[in-house]
């Protein structure tokens, strides 16, 4: 009988070859998966520094226009500080011209003057701070001296010997003040 089959040892020859080759596509199949997982996390990490690069850009941003807004308020705060000396002299000057009565109208120029001044100030965002009968505050206040005084003005503002200045709601000078103890 002849048989038409092929030899057995071919047979067996071709089970190790498939199975050697079996064992390369799965190598290569790992290998792809591998690559591809590593491609994977590249890519989610150069996503994140992305991100994270584009917050902190936007975070610059937002901080640089805050500053160029917050200069912008105080960008004369130097000029108007050194304007305060003159505008308590005027204050000053205006107590003693209201305590006298001669020429009213030299009086009323220097009223006009002054009103002036302090108008053109307050445009440019300076307010005055008011003190008297308030409660003494270390952070608008500095104390020059302390009066003996009744219960109820204990620690309370009985005097103002210099204003205190406001520029744009931020403090620029402290009141000099006296305190009742």
């Amino acid at each position: 009988m002849e048989e038409n089959s092929i030899p057995k040892e071919e047979i067996v020859n071709e089970i190790e070859n498939s199975e050697v080759n079996t064992e390369k596509n799965d190598s290569s199949v790992n290998q792809s998966t591998n690559e591809t997982e590593k491609l994977n996390e590249t890519i989610k990490e150069l996503n994140d520094k992305y991100l994270r690069l584009f917050a902190e850009f936007d975070n610059f941003k937002k901080r640089t226009a805050r500053e160029k807004n917050e200069m912008m308020l105080t960008a004369g705060k130097e000029i108007i500080i050194s304007l305060l000396g003159v505008l308590d002299d005027c204050d000053r000057a205006e107590k003693q011209l209201k305590a006298s009565t001669d020429n009213s109208l030299e009086m009323e120029g220097t009223f006009l003057v002054f009103n002036k001044l302090r108008s053109i100030l307050q445009q440019k965002g300076l307010s005055s701070m008011e003190s008297i009968s308030l409660d003494f505050d270390v952070e608008k206040h500095e104390a020059i001296t302390e009066l003996e005084v009744s219960e109820e003005l204990k620690g309370k503002v009985i005097d103002e010997l210099e204003k205190g200045y406001y520029l744009n709601n931020k403090l620029i000078r402290f009141a000099k003040v006296v305190v009742g103890k």
